[in-house]
């Protein structure tokens, strides 16, 4: 039987990993995002290679487009067996200028966005008896850091909503984990070191290496240690509740062979 994931904010970086590397497990893929011609690429990047896949378009903060989503890929693919909540946004700003935009937007993106999609597939996985619930966090769902006072929030919602969900499905063959990387060689830490840039003057190159130093391991997360770390907690002797942390001080968890 050929098992269903649906990825969300599938379309690049960790998400396009974690589809991709799935795909060649021979599981059937759905990258969903808010940007129809990059998950219209993964899709097409994994068919090419043989996979099976297809693209949905997904803003995980809108109840609708959610129950719209969920319900294309049952049609195209089948009931969603893995969920990989990897949707995410992240600004910076003092506190004090943390306006409830911004703060809003971040519990919608990184803490209700997960809840809503999860909210969605769960009921099926625990009809069928087997069920993957794959949240990524943060490192920063774990710890405190200035000026990320709202991603710092939205993070720990889901870290939190991990745990709790966690106990809840204990022994009824569903499994929900977090994996918390540090920063990571993506588009939001290139984000990052622009503005950086703009607000220091420092090199481009100068803001990326402190934003790597940040990290324990002094270096960046690649996506592909994330999508590593989302196959082993595929496996069917995977851990439940657990916080997978990725700082760079150590290579990720490898998937059985």
């Amino acid at each position: 039987m050929t098992r269903v994931a649906l990825v969300t904010g599938g379309g690049r970086g960790i998400g396009r990993a974690c589809v991709m590397a799935l795909a060649k497990r021979g599981i059937a893929v759905a990258a969903g995002a808010r940007t129809p011609s990059e998950v219209d690429r993964v899709a097409d990047d994994v068919r090419a290679g043989g996979g099976q896949a297809v693209a949905v378009e997904l803003d995980v903060a809108d109840p609708e487009s959610v129950e719209r989503a969920a319900r294309a890929v049952v049609d195209a693919l089948g009931p969603v067996d893995i969920l990989v909540n990897n949707a995410g946004v992240a600004q910076s700003a003092p506190f004090t200028r943390t306006d409830p935009e911004m703060w809003n937007r971040h519990l919608a993106v990184n803490a209700t966005g997960p809840y809503l999609v999860t909210r969605a597939v769960l009921p099926g996985m625990l009809a069928r008896g087997w069920g993957r619930v794959i949240n990524v966090a943060s490192l920063a769902g774990l710890y405190g850091a200035a000026y990320v006072a709202a991603y710092v929030a939205s993070k720990h919602a889901l870290v939190g909503l991990t745990r709790a969900l966690a106990v809840e499905v204990a022994g009824k063959g569903v499994t929900v984990n977090a994996i918390c990387p540090g920063y990571a060689a993506t588009d939001m830490t290139w984000a990052s070191a622009k503005t950086i840039v703009a607000r220091t003057g420092q090199s481009y190159d100068d803001a990326v290496t402190a934003l790597a130093r940040m990290n324990p391991g002094g270096r960046l997360i690649e996506p592909s240690e994330v999508a590593d770390a989302v196959l082993a907690l595929v496996d069917d002797d995977a851990a439940n509740g657990t916080t997978v942390v990725m700082d760079g001080s150590a290579p990720a968890p490898k998937p059985a062979p």
